[in-house]
């Protein structure tokens, strides 16, 4: 085909748009910020919280001429969307520029009582690949959101471990509402706090969705660690002693959130360490903390309690209450070497939990990571 000159320049006008629109675009994807998430927090049926996260620098640590680490930092961010509709999907778009990198879509909770249900997994600190499994089984489940019972990382003070946690999370928290629970693993770390943001102190702290009532306790306490002077029956006075105050403060207010809350249909209750462990070295422990609590949860008539720290299946029953220890989300499996009188069922595998809230009845499935149903268990809805 023979061009004419107006022929010919059009097209070179046209060509030069496309290659600025090609660089521009270019450029855009270049300059696009370094991100974690965005991801959901803080559920409601009129309200949400958007958190995301971005690269603004790097801390080299050297020795010598040496670089031995490089420790991202990051800038957090949050947005609080309120005056929203119950049991409405919304979509998001945090960076706002048109890219799938800043978005996401969330459901706000109904406000009236119907059917849903959630999922609950723990101890996701390591072994990233049966992580990663867990988590996209989960997200075949379409939860109304998620709680992790704790260890979410191996180090809450290593920046590189939470990016990890974040990237192997990623199409699930920044569509699912995802609740967490301090575990041992995290250290009490500033970077547990500036990544998150839940409902009251973020210790310990409570909400709801329809007449279902669920409790997330601390039972680390703040993170010390002990002076190396201290030995003996110092050093064991030091563990007793150092946090007592933290932790009847918080069981003063379990007892009175529970006589509040009595009339609910249902009532979780989520902690890291187990309250029945199969696993002898730790079966002490688990006994001093229910010296410590005492008859709270059966007394209120607790649904179920959850827990993470022993890195298996576990399901007990005492005085009516279920404790569940669900921890199978990527960390080492543990032996079980200590069965309980109050034991009903335990698998070591890795696995998750489907939990259906029905109206008078609800089903607590564990699910291992090959989708293999390991238990179901039926409960009533509270008298």
């Amino acid at each position: 085909m023979i061009m004419n000159k107006r022929q010919i320049a059009s097209y070179l006008l046209i060509s030069f748009f496309i290659l600025i629109f090609t660089q521009c675009k270019q450029n855009k994807l270049d300059d696009s910020p370094v991100i974690i998430g965005p991801y959901l927090q803080s559920m409601s049926h009129d309200e949400v919280t958007i958190c995301w996260s971005t690269l603004n620098g790097t801390t080299q640590i050297l020795v010598g001429d040496s670089i031995v680490n490089n420790v991202n930092q990051y800038s957090h961010h949050k947005s609080i969307i309120t005056n929203l509709k119950p049991n409405t999907t919304y979509s998001y778009d945090v960076l706002d520029d048109g890219s799938e990198l800043g978005q996401g879509t969330f459901t706000t909770f109904p406000n009236a009582i119907q059917p849903f249900h959630f999922a609950v997994l723990g101890d996701t600190r390591t072994r990233h690949d049966f992580h990663q499994k867990i988590v996209n089984r989960i997200i075949d489940e379409d939860p109304l959101f998620v709680v992790n019972t704790g260890d979410l990382v191996s180090n809450g003070n290593n920046m590189s471990h939470w990016e990890h946690f974040f990237r192997i999370n990623d199409s699930l928290i920044r569509n699912v509402p995802y609740y967490t629970v301090l575990g041992n693993h995290e250290h009490d770390s500033e970077n547990y706090y500036d990544f998150f943001s839940l409902p009251g102190n973020e210790r310990y702290y409570f909400f709801s969705v329809g007449d279902a009532l669920f409790v997330v306790l601390d039972m680390e306490g703040p993170h010390y660690d002990a002076p190396k002077y201290l030995e003996g029956e110092q050093r064991e006075a030091f563990w007793n002693n150092i946090s007592k105050k933290y932790f009847e403060e918080e069981k003063e207010w379990l007892e009175n959130l529970l006589s509040l809350n009595d009339d609910a249909g249902y009532i979780f209750v989520f902690f890291h360490p187990t309250f029945y462990s199969i696993k002898k070295s730790r079966v002490a422990d688990a006994e001093l903390r229910r010296a410590f609590w005492g008859d709270i949860f059966e007394r209120h008539n607790v649904t179920a309690v959850l827990n993470g720290h022993d890195h298996y299946y576990h399901h007990a029953e005492h005085g009516g209450t279920h404790y569940i220890v669900t921890a199978g989300g990527g960390a080492p499996l543990y032996n079980t070497d200590a069965i309980q009188p109050e034991t009903i069922k335990y698998k070591k595998i890795e696995h998750f939990m489907r939990i259906d809230v029905g109206l008078e009845k609800t089903s607590m499935k564990a699910i291992d990571i090959n989708g293999e149903l390991i238990e179901e268990i039926i409960v009533d809805k509270r008298k």
